[in-house]
């Protein structure tokens, strides 16, 4: 079940129709919660509760043991861990494994060969199966003290808006909230509807408009060569992305909101960055901080020798891009940012840009567009041959041709009105300094209705949330 699918506009009607009364009970509304949400994922393909089932209840079990049996942390957190990414491997990766294993027999002339197993992967399975380690790791470093209610911790695992593709919320930050009755306050409300309403608009208005460019330009590869096509094009596909998974977070947070719970920030502006660290602190900001503090800092981050310190930081990055997909483009995408990130690190070129008077801002915010308009080619190409062809289009400059620009025209303003939104953040007008005007104050909701209207009749298409894949 999607956000933008009309079964999930029955099921929220039904779901807030009869949640002022189930939340008055713990047990019932941990019940309620977790029937509702066990539905809302079900509804893609019911076999794969299972998974969930089995990923969360090696998380508590191993996580009581822990407190029961403490001289064998470290043998549960192994146990836990190995059983959560072995079913993530096998429904995720085994397929990308077995063809290259068949590969690697091929080049070292081997005859014997591996079936390969084509599976196709549960929607969320890495956002859900990282937030129940999160668990583990968390009762194991003593940061939190299990659950013995097998309830309680279904309903932190299974939240139905966050379940499918984030934020992932780790039990410090929701395991307290569940135990109180939640009402959620009038500012609440207020700011739940907000975040629905730019959300979709997001989702609905601007990433499924771009959507059908972004797959015209992946078709064209063979046939168009023309630079400023191309990257335009790669343009697109970023803002796309963005406006995408931004639009799918700001929804999960606002339906949160409406239930009485705060789920953390998982956007923040990214591509108004001035360094590519600082974007990664502002896209997907809960996976980005997931892997810094339980791989990078786990591996003693930057407390080391600097050789060591970059290893870190690479075996971080490229496992950070491994895990938005099993093909090699995402390794090879997390492999260029760790190349980019090191050299940041090493020159310190976005401080030594920022200080250029008037300037230097501005050009270190399109460098670090253009560092990830080259390197999200292999992001969203499906092979390594169709983003090395895009790249080649996009460096050669052979070609100054505008006429293919033409097929992506209709998507041109959906463009313009999803950089000026940022723009319009970059030059101060934040909604935190906004509300704090009484003109904007009477404004938003006529703006509000506005983007409502727009995402009814200028929606696209209602493809599906890109990060349900990951």
């Amino acid at each position: 079940m999607t956000f933008n699918s009309f079964p999930f506009l029955i099921f929220a009607i039904v779901f807030y129709s009869l949640w002022p009364y189930a939340r008055q009970r713990q047990s019932w509304r941990w019940f309620f919660l977790v029937v509702f949400s066990f539905f809302f994922y079900g509804w893609f393909d019911w076999r794969y509760l299972g998974l969930l089932l089995a990923s969360g209840g090696v998380d508590f079990y191993a996580a009581l043991a822990m407190k029961r049996y403490p001289e064998r942390r470290r043998t549960l957190l192994w146990l836990s861990m190995s059983a959560n990414l072995g079913l993530l491997a096998a429904f995720k990766y085994i397929t990308f494994f077995t063809t290259n294993l068949n590969e690697l027999s091929r080049l070292l002339g081997g005859d014997a060969l591996v079936p390969v197993l084509y599976v196709f992967p549960p929607a969320g399975i890495s956002f859900y199966t990282f937030q129940s380690m999160s668990y583990t790791i968390d009762v194991y470093k003593g940061k939190l003290e299990p659950t013995d209610s097998l309830l309680k911790f279904f309903a932190f695992l299974s939240l139905f808006p966050q379940l499918v593709a984030g934020p992932i919320v780790r039990a410090t930050e929701l395991m307290d909230q569940l135990d109180g009755v939640p009402s959620p306050t009038e500012r609440q409300q207020w700011e739940g509807l907000r975040l629905l309403v730019h959300g979709y608009f997001k989702k609905a208005v601007l990433a499924d408009n771009l959507a059908p460019a972004v797959e015209h330009a992946a078709g064209a590869l063979h046939f168009i060569d023309s630079t400023p096509f191309w990257w335009l094009a790669a343009l697109m596909l970023g803002i796309q992305i963005y406006c995408d998974f931004a639009g799918y977070s700001d929804i999960a947070r606002g339906l949160g909101k409406w239930m009485g719970y705060e789920f953390p920030v998982n956007f923040d502006h990214p591509y108004l960055a001035t360094s590519l660290r600082g974007f990664w602190m502002r896209w997907n900001m809960t996976v980005t901080r997931w892997f810094r503090d339980y791989v990078y800092l786990g591996l003693k981050g930057s407390r080391t020798s600097l050789w060591r310190s970059a290893r870190n930081l690479w075996i971080t990055v490229i496992l950070l891009g491994f895990w938005h997909g099993a093909n090699w483009t995402f390794v090879i995408f997390g492999t260029l940012q760790a190349i980019l990130l090191t050299i940041e690190r090493v020159t310190h070129l976005p401080r030594r840009l920022a200080k250029i008077p008037f300037l230097g801002r501005g050009i270190c915010v399109v460098l670090v567009a253009l560092q990830m308009m080259l390197t999200g080619v292999f992001f969203r190409a499906p092979s390594v041959e169709h983003a090395l062809l895009a790249l080649q289009a996009m460096l050669s400059f052979k070609s100054f041709d505008t006429a293919p620009i033409g097929s992506l025209f209709f998507a041109i303003p959906f463009l313009i009105v999803a950089i000026l939104w940022e723009v319009l953040v970059f030059c101060g007008a934040d909604i935190k300094t906004l509300e704090r005007s009484p003109r904007f104050v009477r404004l938003e909701p006529l703006l509000l209705i506005l983007m409502i209207v727009c995402s009814v009749y200028l929606r696209g298409l209602g493809t599906a949330f890109v990060y349900f894949q990951f």
